[in-house]
Protein backbone atom coordinates (compact mmCIF):
# COMPACT_ATOMS: atom_id res chain seq x y z
CA UNK A 1 0.00 0.00 0.00
CA UNK A 2 1.35 3.69 -0.71
CA UNK A 3 1.64 6.10 1.58
CA UNK A 4 -1.19 8.35 -0.41
CA UNK A 5 -3.46 4.76 -0.14
CA UNK A 6 -2.64 4.50 3.24
CA UNK A 7 -3.46 8.77 4.42
CA UNK A 8 -6.73 8.39 2.63
CA UNK A 9 -7.90 5.49 4.11
CA UNK A 10 -7.16 6.94 7.72
CA UNK A 11 -8.90 10.07 6.74
CA UNK A 12 -11.81 8.07 5.95
CA UNK A 13 -11.99 7.14 9.37
CA UNK A 14 -13.84 7.98 12.30
CA UNK A 15 -11.24 7.30 14.76
CA UNK A 16 -9.03 9.82 13.20
CA UNK A 17 -11.57 12.34 12.34
CA UNK A 18 -10.41 16.22 12.97
CA UNK A 19 -12.27 18.21 15.02
CA UNK A 20 -12.46 21.50 14.39
CA UNK A 21 -14.61 22.96 17.54
CA UNK A 22 -11.76 21.65 19.82
CA UNK A 23 -8.48 22.95 17.51
CA UNK A 24 -8.07 25.86 20.45
CA UNK A 25 -8.25 23.09 23.28
CA UNK A 26 -4.52 23.56 24.24
CA UNK A 27 -5.62 27.42 25.24
CA UNK A 28 -8.23 26.59 27.90
CA UNK A 29 -7.66 26.15 31.69
CA UNK A 30 -6.75 22.88 32.72
CA UNK A 31 -10.10 21.93 34.29
CA UNK A 32 -12.08 23.44 31.59
CA UNK A 33 -9.89 20.56 29.19
CA UNK A 34 -10.68 18.01 32.09
CA UNK A 35 -14.46 18.54 32.09
CA UNK A 36 -14.57 18.29 27.96
CA UNK A 37 -12.32 14.85 28.18
CA UNK A 38 -14.63 13.89 31.03
CA UNK A 39 -17.32 14.37 28.70
CA UNK A 40 -16.18 12.21 26.01
CA UNK A 41 -15.53 9.24 27.84
CA UNK A 42 -19.33 9.37 29.20
CA UNK A 43 -20.57 8.80 25.55
CA UNK A 44 -18.02 5.47 25.88
CA UNK A 45 -20.63 3.06 27.52
CA UNK A 46 -23.54 3.93 25.26
CA UNK A 47 -21.48 2.83 22.66
CA UNK A 48 -20.69 -0.25 23.71
CA UNK A 49 -24.70 -0.98 24.75
CA UNK A 50 -25.27 -0.95 21.21
CA UNK A 51 -23.29 -4.29 20.67
CA UNK A 52 -24.26 -6.00 23.22
CA UNK A 53 -26.27 -8.46 21.74
CA UNK A 54 -23.27 -9.24 19.16
CA UNK A 55 -20.84 -9.05 22.57
CA UNK A 56 -22.99 -11.75 24.05
CA UNK A 57 -23.27 -13.87 20.55
CA UNK A 58 -19.40 -13.85 20.93
CA UNK A 59 -19.18 -14.84 24.57
CA UNK A 60 -21.47 -17.78 24.33
CA UNK A 61 -19.63 -19.34 20.93
CA UNK A 62 -16.34 -18.24 23.25
CA UNK A 63 -17.44 -20.43 26.43
CA UNK A 64 -18.65 -22.88 24.11
CA UNK A 65 -15.18 -23.69 23.10
CA UNK A 66 -13.85 -23.40 26.23
CA UNK A 67 -15.40 -25.59 27.99
CA UNK A 68 -14.00 -28.31 25.53
CA UNK A 69 -10.75 -26.90 26.20
CA UNK A 70 -10.12 -24.46 23.62
CA UNK A 71 -7.93 -21.04 24.13
CA UNK A 72 -8.79 -17.79 24.20
CA UNK A 73 -6.27 -15.61 22.23
CA UNK A 74 -6.12 -11.85 21.84
CA UNK A 75 -4.14 -10.65 19.10
CA UNK A 76 -3.47 -6.75 18.35
CA UNK A 77 -0.76 -4.18 18.31
CA UNK A 78 -0.27 -0.82 20.55
CA UNK A 79 -2.66 -0.28 22.59
CA UNK A 80 -5.02 -2.50 21.28
CA UNK A 81 -2.89 -5.22 21.84
CA UNK A 82 -1.54 -4.12 25.21
CA UNK A 83 -4.72 -4.35 26.40
CA UNK A 84 -5.68 -7.73 25.30
CA UNK A 85 -2.06 -8.85 27.39
CA UNK A 86 -3.77 -7.01 30.04
CA UNK A 87 -6.87 -9.16 29.91
CA UNK A 88 -4.94 -12.29 29.77
CA UNK A 89 -2.00 -11.87 32.73
CA UNK A 90 -5.46 -10.92 34.91
CA UNK A 91 -7.07 -14.49 34.51
CA UNK A 92 -5.07 -16.36 36.22
CA UNK A 93 -5.16 -14.25 39.61
CA UNK A 94 -8.94 -13.82 38.96
CA UNK A 95 -10.48 -16.77 37.86
CA UNK A 96 -7.48 -19.64 38.89
CA UNK A 97 -6.95 -20.45 34.92
CA UNK A 98 -3.86 -21.80 33.18
CA UNK A 99 -1.98 -19.46 32.42
CA UNK A 100 -1.68 -21.30 28.71
CA UNK A 101 -5.87 -20.87 28.94
CA UNK A 102 -5.86 -16.47 28.28
CA UNK A 103 -3.29 -16.18 25.80
CA UNK A 104 -2.38 -12.43 24.46
CA UNK A 105 -0.24 -11.94 21.41
CA UNK A 106 1.08 -7.68 20.59
CA UNK A 107 2.75 -7.46 17.41
CA UNK A 108 6.48 -7.10 17.90
CA UNK A 109 6.11 -9.67 21.17
CA UNK A 110 7.04 -8.92 25.04
CA UNK A 111 9.09 -5.57 24.29
CA UNK A 112 6.02 -4.18 22.00
CA UNK A 113 4.52 -4.14 25.28
CA UNK A 114 6.63 -0.70 26.76
CA UNK A 115 8.22 0.47 23.23
CA UNK A 116 6.68 0.84 20.05
CA UNK A 117 8.31 -1.58 17.42
CA UNK A 118 8.66 -0.29 14.36
CA UNK A 119 6.43 -1.77 11.38
CA UNK A 120 4.96 -4.99 13.67
CA UNK A 121 1.33 -3.87 13.23
CA UNK A 122 1.55 -3.83 9.74
CA UNK A 123 2.88 -7.73 8.92
CA UNK A 124 0.35 -9.91 8.72
CA UNK A 125 2.90 -12.47 8.23
CA UNK A 126 4.16 -11.73 11.86
CA UNK A 127 0.49 -12.75 12.40
CA UNK A 128 0.24 -15.82 11.22
CA UNK A 129 4.00 -16.96 12.61
CA UNK A 130 3.14 -15.87 16.47
CA UNK A 131 -0.45 -17.94 15.95
CA UNK A 132 0.94 -20.59 14.32
CA UNK A 133 3.59 -21.09 17.73
CA UNK A 134 0.38 -21.22 19.60
CA UNK A 135 -0.73 -24.27 17.18
CA UNK A 136 -4.08 -23.75 16.69
CA UNK A 137 -7.15 -25.91 16.55
CA UNK A 138 -10.84 -25.48 15.96
CA UNK A 139 -11.71 -25.37 20.01
CA UNK A 140 -9.47 -22.18 20.87
CA UNK A 141 -10.89 -18.45 20.03
CA UNK A 142 -9.22 -15.81 18.13
CA UNK A 143 -10.03 -11.79 19.21
CA UNK A 144 -8.33 -9.68 16.73
CA UNK A 145 -8.10 -6.12 18.45
CA UNK A 146 -7.29 -2.75 16.82
CA UNK A 147 -9.72 0.79 16.88
CA UNK A 148 -9.07 1.60 13.45
CA UNK A 149 -10.35 -2.04 11.90
CA UNK A 150 -7.61 -1.97 9.51
CA UNK A 151 -4.51 -3.04 11.77
CA UNK A 152 -2.54 -5.26 9.58
CA UNK A 153 -1.49 -7.77 12.19
CA UNK A 154 -5.00 -7.79 13.60
CA UNK A 155 -6.95 -8.54 10.67
CA UNK A 156 -3.99 -11.34 9.61
CA UNK A 157 -4.77 -13.04 12.76
CA UNK A 158 -8.17 -13.23 12.15
CA UNK A 159 -7.96 -14.48 8.86
CA UNK A 160 -5.58 -17.14 9.57
CA UNK A 161 -7.40 -18.63 12.90
CA UNK A 162 -10.46 -19.05 10.52
CA UNK A 163 -8.91 -20.47 7.70
CA UNK A 164 -7.48 -23.07 10.38
CA UNK A 165 -11.21 -23.48 11.46
CA UNK A 166 -11.04 -21.36 14.66
CA UNK A 167 -14.15 -19.40 16.01
CA UNK A 168 -12.72 -15.52 15.59
CA UNK A 169 -13.92 -12.34 17.02
CA UNK A 170 -12.94 -8.77 15.34
CA UNK A 171 -13.15 -5.66 18.23
CA UNK A 172 -12.81 -2.24 15.76
CA UNK A 173 -13.96 1.28 16.98
CA UNK A 174 -15.01 1.77 13.14
CA UNK A 175 -18.74 0.44 11.48
CA UNK A 176 -17.98 -1.81 8.10
CA UNK A 177 -13.99 -2.56 9.15
CA UNK A 178 -11.77 -5.00 7.29
CA UNK A 179 -11.15 -6.33 10.85
CA UNK A 180 -15.07 -6.84 11.22
CA UNK A 181 -15.77 -8.05 8.00
CA UNK A 182 -12.94 -11.08 8.35
CA UNK A 183 -14.09 -12.12 11.61
CA UNK A 184 -17.03 -14.95 12.35
CA UNK A 185 -18.26 -12.00 15.50
CA UNK A 186 -17.56 -9.17 14.27
CA UNK A 187 -18.04 -6.22 17.13
CA UNK A 188 -17.72 -2.40 15.68
CA UNK A 189 -18.21 -0.44 19.11
CA UNK A 190 -18.13 3.90 17.17
CA UNK A 191 -17.06 5.86 19.80
CA UNK A 192 -16.55 8.88 17.31
CA UNK A 193 -13.13 10.87 16.82
CA UNK A 194 -10.91 11.65 19.55
CA UNK A 195 -10.05 14.45 22.06
CA UNK A 196 -6.66 14.52 20.53
CA UNK A 197 -6.96 13.63 16.49
CA UNK A 198 -6.22 10.06 16.27
CA UNK A 199 -5.29 9.21 19.68
CA UNK A 200 -7.22 5.75 20.11
CA UNK A 201 -5.57 5.09 23.76
CA UNK A 202 -8.64 7.18 24.47
CA UNK A 203 -12.24 6.24 24.13
CA UNK A 204 -11.53 3.58 21.77
CA UNK A 205 -8.61 2.16 24.11
CA UNK A 206 -11.99 2.39 27.09
CA UNK A 207 -14.04 0.87 24.52
CA UNK A 208 -11.89 -1.96 23.69
CA UNK A 209 -11.18 -2.19 27.78
CA UNK A 210 -14.93 -2.39 28.85
CA UNK A 211 -15.73 -4.87 26.11
CA UNK A 212 -12.49 -7.63 26.70
CA UNK A 213 -13.68 -7.31 30.55
CA UNK A 214 -16.98 -8.51 29.04
CA UNK A 215 -15.23 -11.27 27.12
CA UNK A 216 -13.33 -12.43 29.30
CA UNK A 217 -15.55 -12.10 32.78
CA UNK A 218 -18.94 -13.43 31.32
CA UNK A 219 -17.24 -16.21 30.03
CA UNK A 220 -15.60 -17.02 33.11
CA UNK A 221 -19.18 -16.80 34.99
CA UNK A 222 -20.45 -19.27 31.76
CA UNK A 223 -17.00 -21.53 32.32
CA UNK A 224 -18.44 -21.47 36.16
CA UNK A 225 -15.06 -20.02 37.91
CA UNK A 226 -18.24 -18.13 39.89
CA UNK A 227 -20.41 -19.23 42.13
CA UNK A 228 -22.88 -15.65 42.29
CA UNK A 229 -20.51 -13.17 41.63
CA UNK A 230 -17.64 -14.34 44.64
CA UNK A 231 -14.52 -15.19 43.35
CA UNK A 232 -15.06 -18.93 44.45
CA UNK A 233 -11.90 -20.44 41.70
CA UNK A 234 -9.22 -19.07 44.22
CA UNK A 235 -6.75 -20.79 45.47
CA UNK A 236 -5.12 -19.87 48.43
CA UNK A 237 -1.56 -19.95 48.27
CA UNK A 238 -0.49 -16.54 50.17
CA UNK A 239 -1.63 -14.31 53.21
CA UNK A 240 -3.81 -12.50 51.29
CA UNK A 241 -5.00 -14.92 49.18
CA UNK A 242 -6.37 -17.32 52.40
CA UNK A 243 -7.81 -14.64 54.23
CA UNK A 244 -9.92 -13.69 50.85
CA UNK A 245 -10.43 -17.59 50.49
CA UNK A 246 -11.70 -17.39 54.19
CA UNK A 247 -13.76 -14.40 53.63
CA UNK A 248 -15.60 -15.95 50.25
CA UNK A 249 -16.54 -18.99 51.74
CA UNK A 250 -18.08 -17.07 54.78
CA UNK A 251 -19.88 -14.94 52.10
CA UNK A 252 -21.32 -18.08 50.30
CA UNK A 253 -21.92 -20.10 53.29
CA UNK A 254 -22.85 -18.13 56.43
CA UNK A 255 -20.86 -20.74 58.53
CA UNK A 256 -18.25 -19.73 61.37
CA UNK A 257 -14.76 -19.16 61.26
CA UNK A 258 -14.05 -22.38 63.10
CA UNK A 259 -15.72 -24.58 60.32
CA UNK A 260 -14.82 -22.24 57.32
CA UNK A 261 -11.31 -23.21 58.61
CA UNK A 262 -11.66 -27.11 59.44
CA UNK A 263 -13.58 -27.15 55.53
CA UNK A 264 -10.55 -25.08 54.11
CA UNK A 265 -8.33 -27.79 55.94
CA UNK A 266 -9.66 -30.83 54.31
CA UNK A 267 -9.93 -29.44 50.71
CA UNK A 268 -6.50 -28.14 50.75
CA UNK A 269 -7.36 -24.04 50.12
CA UNK A 270 -9.97 -25.26 47.84
CA UNK A 271 -12.78 -22.84 48.03
CA UNK A 272 -15.46 -24.33 45.81
CA UNK A 273 -14.90 -27.95 47.47
CA UNK A 274 -14.85 -26.08 50.94
CA UNK A 275 -18.11 -24.30 50.31
CA UNK A 276 -19.50 -27.69 49.02
CA UNK A 277 -18.13 -29.63 52.17
CA UNK A 278 -20.22 -26.89 54.43
CA UNK A 279 -23.39 -26.57 52.02
CA UNK A 280 -23.99 -30.17 51.36
CA UNK A 281 -22.21 -31.61 54.59
CA UNK A 282 -19.80 -33.72 52.31
CA UNK A 283 -16.26 -34.86 53.16
CA UNK A 284 -13.56 -33.22 51.11
CA UNK A 285 -12.96 -36.06 48.59
CA UNK A 286 -16.59 -36.33 47.73
CA UNK A 287 -16.79 -32.56 47.46
CA UNK A 288 -13.67 -32.78 45.21
CA UNK A 289 -15.72 -35.59 43.48
CA UNK A 290 -19.14 -33.81 42.86
CA UNK A 291 -17.51 -31.00 41.28
CA UNK A 292 -15.07 -32.80 38.84
CA UNK A 293 -18.32 -34.66 37.52
CA UNK A 294 -20.42 -31.35 37.13
CA UNK A 295 -17.42 -29.87 35.15
CA UNK A 296 -16.24 -27.52 38.03
CA UNK A 297 -19.72 -25.99 38.35
CA UNK A 298 -20.78 -25.35 41.82
CA UNK A 299 -23.89 -24.72 41.78
CA UNK A 300 -24.61 -27.66 39.24
CA UNK A 301 -22.36 -29.83 41.96
CA UNK A 302 -24.64 -28.71 44.65
CA UNK A 303 -27.52 -29.38 42.94
CA UNK A 304 -26.15 -33.59 42.84
CA UNK A 305 -24.93 -33.65 46.46
CA UNK A 306 -26.66 -36.23 48.44
CA UNK A 307 -29.85 -34.52 50.46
Amino acid sequence: MTSHDLRSQLASLTTEAFRPELAGIDRLPTLDIARLMNGEDAGVPAAVAGQLPRIAAAIDAVAARMARGGRLVYAGAGTAGRLGVLDASECPPTFNTDPEQVVGLIAGGPPAMVTSVEGAEDSEELARRDLDALKLTPDDSVVGVSASGRTPYAVGAVAHARALGALTVGLACNAHSALGAAAEHGIEVVVGPELITGSTRLKAGTAQKLVLNMLSTITMIRLGKTYGNLMVDVRASNDKLRARSHRIVAQATGAGDTEIEKALTETGGEVKQAILVLLAGVDGPTAARLLEESGGHLRAALAHAPH
